[in-house]
C-alpha cells in the first residue's frame, strides 16, 4: 500500500541521484557507418568520421582555417549585386530564402567567400562554398565573386584554388544564373593566361552547371573521399539511358579510376598537399633541389 516513503520520499532521492540528460548537441550520427560520434572528437578530426572515413560537409570559415598557413587570412569583401532581380517566388519569396541563409550564416553572406593568405608559404586566393546557404547554388553574386577572386590572384600574383560544394545553378534567378557559366571560366581563364596555379578542390556535392563550368577546367582537380561529382543525377541518368550504372559511379574514387580527377586527397592531408603543389608549380627551381642526406 503505498506510503509517505514512496510517495514523497523516493522521488525526491531518485530525483538528486538520477543523471542529468546529455544535451543532444554533444553528439553527432555519421551518415555513413551510423556510428555516434563525440562532437568535440569529430571537429578535432576535421570533420572526418574516424570509424569509416566519411567527410562531412563542412564551410567556408572551417576550410580557410585548415588550409591557410597558421590559420591567418583575410577575408576579402565581394562586390555587391542585384537582390532578387527577377522577384522570383515558389512557395516562398526569394528574398525571404536569401534571409533565412543569412540568418544562419551572417548578414551579407553568400554562397561562396573569399579569403587570401598563404599556403606553404605561397600566395594563395582561396574561394569557398558553403552548402548550407541554398545548397551552395550559383547565382549572380557567385558569378561576381569567383571574377573578384580570379582579378585579386593575378594583382597579387597568387595562385586561386576554388572549393566547389554546390548543388549547381540557382533556379531562382533563371537564366541570370546560366549566365555564370561562361562568366566563371573566363574568370578562371584570366588565372590561366597570367601563368598562375588555378587548382580546384571537389567536395560533396559538386553537381550542376558547377560541375559543368568552373570547376571542371582546373590545371589540377583535386576531390574529397566519396564526394560526388557529376552534372545530373544517378537516378535521372539511369531514367534517361534505361541502365544501370556502375558501382560508385560519380564518386570521387570512381572519376580518379576513370580520369576524370588528379587525386583523391583526405581532408587532413590537404593543406600538406596544396602547399606540395604550389610548390612545384611556383617554386619549381626551389622544389627540385634534392635533398641531400648529411652524415
Amino acid at each position: 500500500m503505498p506510503n509517505w516513503l514512496s510517495n514523497f520520499v523516493l522521488p525526491k532521492i531518485r530525483a538528486v541521484v538520477s543523471r542529468k540528460e546529455v544535451p543532444d548537441n554533444l553528439w553527432k550520427q555519421c551518415p555513413s557507418c551510423e556510428q555516434t560520434l563525440f562532437l568535440r572528437d569529430l571537429v578535432a578530426d576535421l570533420m572526418v568520421c574516424r570509424h569509416c572515413g566519411h567527410h562531412f560537409r563542412i564551410g567556408s570559415a572551417e576550410r580557410f582555417g585548415m588550409l591557410f598557413d597558421n590559420a591567418t587570412f583575410e577575408k576579402i569583401e565581394l562586390p555587391k549585386t542585384a537582390i532578387d532581380p527577377l522577384r522570383f517566388r515558389d512557395r516562398k519569396r526569394y528574398t525571404e530564402r536569401l534571409r533565412e541563409s543569412q540568418a544562419a550564416l551572417g548578414a551579407g553572406s553568400e554562397a561562396v567567400t573569399v579569403a587570401r593568405g598563404q599556403i606553404g608559404g605561397i600566395a594563395a586566393v582561396v574561394a569557398a562554398f558553403d552548402f548550407a546557404f541554398m545548397g551552395g547554388s550559383m547565382g549572380v553574386a557567385v558569378g561576381a565573386a569567383l571574377v573578384a577572386a580570379s582579378r585579386l590572384a593575378v594583382e597579387r600574383q597568387a595562385a586561386l584554388i576554388v572549393i566547389p560544394s554546390s548543388g549547381g545553378a540557382r533556379m531562382q534567378e533563371g537564366i541570370l544564373s546560366l549566365m555564370q557559366m561562361p562568366r566563371t571560366i573566363i574568370a578562371a581563364d584570366l588565372v590561366k593566361e597570367a601563368r598562375l596555379p588555378y587548382i580546384v578542390v571537389l567536395t560533396d556535392p559538386t553537381t550542376g552547371g558547377v560541375a559543368a563550368s568552373f570547376a571542371a577546367i582546373g590545371d589540377i582537380a583535386i576531390a574529397e573521399p566519396g564526394a560526388v561529382v557529376g552534372f545530373a543525377g544517378a537516378r535521372v541518368i539511369e531514367e534517361t539511358i534505361h541502365e544501370k550504372l556502375p558501382e560508385g559511379f560519380q564518386r570521387a574514387e570512381y572519376l580518379l579510376e576513370h580520369g576524370m580527377v588528379d587525386m583523391v586527397v583526405k581532408r587532413g592531408d590537404l593543406a600538406a598537399t596544396l602547399a606540395r603543389i604550389l610548390r612545384l608549380l611556383c617554386q619549381p627551381a626551389i622544389a627540385s633541389v634534392p635533398m641531400v642526406a648529411h652524415p
